[in-house]
């Protein structure tokens, strides 16, 4: 959502306002790409991610609030639980600084933060699903006291008319249902952009679309939620249901959810903003005072307040993004599939393997979306955090195929040729897919280790489940600090 909103009751006036404001910014964006207003030359990315908040005993701790004041750095900002918290990173050149510059920065920023937090007895994570969360931590009482999150919370509720259902079948079944949208704090994550031209922006969507489920499957990290064993990365369909806004009636209508992977291949990034007008109703309907076509007459930048607002209640795995840095206008593809963690250097190679392996499907001279269907992507993306890095997914020319033989024999050498298509030296990038290359080999990532280490102890200490997940986080806790790769962890 991006802003801070007051506390309000929306009347049908402010609705109907909001609507043509959208519509006005429509039409200037139109505009705007017609006539190339936007900064691409020299393209960045950037990160952003997502963490929870334990105490000393690896349990959920309510603090975001007292840790945001003791890390005191605006890069820091608060989440929709009082359990999370969020950095963003500051954007830079893909090849800026040397192979070792952006870790040491990202490392740099979070041990900065744990050593603030530690000292008022809290401790980050940087994990898809916190293990030791319970169901009676996502209630009312953790949702951030941000206004903003309230706000959308009230809307949420007041569209679907009654609580949220969260079911997920997967090793064992999860069932319950949730008065607040607070069950989505339980998803954290990891989320890369990466900065393109108009022109080029469609076809950056597409290949980042094509390749969601592959990057899932390789990097899942939440296989528990509310005690329970569920998917590989439980947080796909746990953040699809938890602000889920239709009610079973308007689902059978065909009515489009919020979290969506969308329905097609796009030929423009304007198709990605019209369909949010076309066929979202707003949840957060404030007018901004700027009139757009009036600020680009007179040769401004305007900032479509209204439309960028809205863009930011439809939860797409794959989110255009509209933004005005010193007064210049650019978009990027925010990807959103990954979760946070285990380690900073397992961010980096997911990364490394996604700039890589995008740009190498844009330069194709036949694209892989002209030969793969649109539907054949989503159900990757399901089946992958369903199963984890043990998934079985389509690729063009190759069919059914284990993702590890999928990354070995084909994606992982397009992402090397990517990377250095994009100015990186063998230097950065073998280290970076090397991490990637392993845990094919292996066959281990986050989510297998969790798994492995929670039976591990329940099996041999006989501890109860809690106990056992609390163990478990503690340990990963320790081995996330240590930044070695999670295919490397032991089960001990």
């Amino acid at each position: 959502m991006g802003r801070d909103v007051p506390a309000q009751v929306f009347t049908r006036d402010d609705r109907r306002r909001f609507r043509h404001k959208m519509h006005m910014c429509l039409d200037v964006f139109t505009r705007m790409l017609r006539e190339s207003r936007f900064e691409f030359e020299r393209p960045q990315v950037g990160l952003e991610i997502e963490l929870n908040l334990v105490d000393a005993t690896g349990e959920p701790a309510m603090r975001s609030t007292d840790v945001l004041e003791a890390i005191a750095d605006p890069s820091w900002s608060s989440e929709l639980g009082r359990f999370n918290l969020e950095i963003n990173i500051a954007p830079r050149r893909l090849t800026a600084g040397g192979p070792d510059s952006w870790e040491q920065e990202i490392r740099d920023a979070l041990n900065h933060a744990e050593e603030r937090a530690a000292a008022i007895g809290a401790h980050l994570v940087m994990i898809g699903i916190l293990p030791t969360l319970e169901l009676k931590d996502v209630g009312p009482h953790a949702l951030s006291e941000n206004p903003r999150y309230h706000l959308l919370n009230e809307q949420i509720f007041a569209a679907r008319g009654e609580d949220l259902l969260i079911a997920v079948d997967g090793v064992e079944r999860l069932e319950t249902y949730a008065e607040t949208i607070t069950p989505e704090a339980a998803c954290t994550s990891t989320q890369f952009h990466l900065q393109v031209s108009p022109d080029e922006f469609a076809d950056y969507w597409n290949a980042a679309q094509a390749v969601a489920g592959v990057q899932v499957a390789l990097a899942a990290n939440s296989p528990f939620l509310f005690g329970k064993e569920l998917w590989r990365e439980t947080r796909i369909p746990l953040f699809e249901q938890a602000t889920d806004t239709r009610p079973d009636e308007i689902k059978v209508q065909g009515v489009r959810p919020r979290v969506w992977f969308g329905e097609r291949w796009i030929n423009s990034v304007f198709d990605l903003f019209e369909e949010n007008v076309r066929y979202f109703p707003a949840l957060l309907p404030l007018c901004d005072e700027e009139d757009p076509q009036e600020t680009l007459d007179r040769g401004g930048t305007p900032s479509l307040a209204e439309l960028t607002l809205h863009n930011g209640t439809v939860y797409r795995w794959n989110r255009p993004v509209y933004a005005v840095v010193d007064g210049v206008p650019h978009l990027r593809v925010e990807n959103r599939v990954l979760p946070a963690g285990p380690t900073v250097a397992d961010v980096l190679s997911n990364g490394a393997f996604y700039y890589g392996l995008t740009r190498a499907l844009v330069d194709e001279d036949r694209p892989v979306w002209s030969r793969m269907s649109f539907s054949a992507a989503e159900d990757n993306l399901h089946t992958a955090a369903r199963h984890g890095i043990d998934a079985q997914l389509y690729w063009p020319g190759m069919g059914q195929i284990p993702v590890t033989e999928l990354v070995l024999r084909r994606l992982l050498p397009m992402a090397h040729l990517g990377l250095e298509r994009s100015g990186m030296d063998a230097a950065w990038r073998e280290p970076l897919l090397g991490i990637i290359e392993q845990r094919c080999v292996s066959g281990r990532n986050g989510a297998v280790w969790q798994s492995e280490l929670f039976h591990h102890i329940h099996d041999i200490a006989h501890v109860d489940r809690h106990q056992a997940l609390r163990r478990m986080t503690r340990q990963y806790i320790e081995y996330m600090h240590l930044n070695a790769p999670a295919h490397t962890w032991p089960v001990e």
